[in-house]
């Protein structure tokens, strides 16, 4: 999954995010608005971590997402 098909689900993913970033509230979720650079941002800030950590964490987030839809896609495909 790429980024701008999280942006385009961005209220859906919203509460996977949320899960996974704790820190982030409501109210960053709004402001970030499917914004990858604003996440970015808002990470270093609630984490207090460097831009390049934030950056990792959130590739590995958005592929761990990426394979959860694959996984999922596979086995409704299997289950018809």
């Amino acid at each position: 999954m790429n980024w701008d098909q999280i942006q385009g689900k961005w209220t859906q993913m919203r509460g996977s995010i949320k899960q996974q970033c704790g820190k982030l509230t409501d109210d960053d979720l709004d402001i970030i608005a499917g914004s990858k650079d604003k996440l970015v941002g808002r990470l270093q800030e609630r984490y207090e971590i460097q831009k390049e950590e934030a950056q990792r964490q959130l590739d590995h987030w958005t592929q761990t997402v990426f394979e959860t839809e694959e996984a999922s896609r596979r086995h409704e495909t299997v289950s018809r």
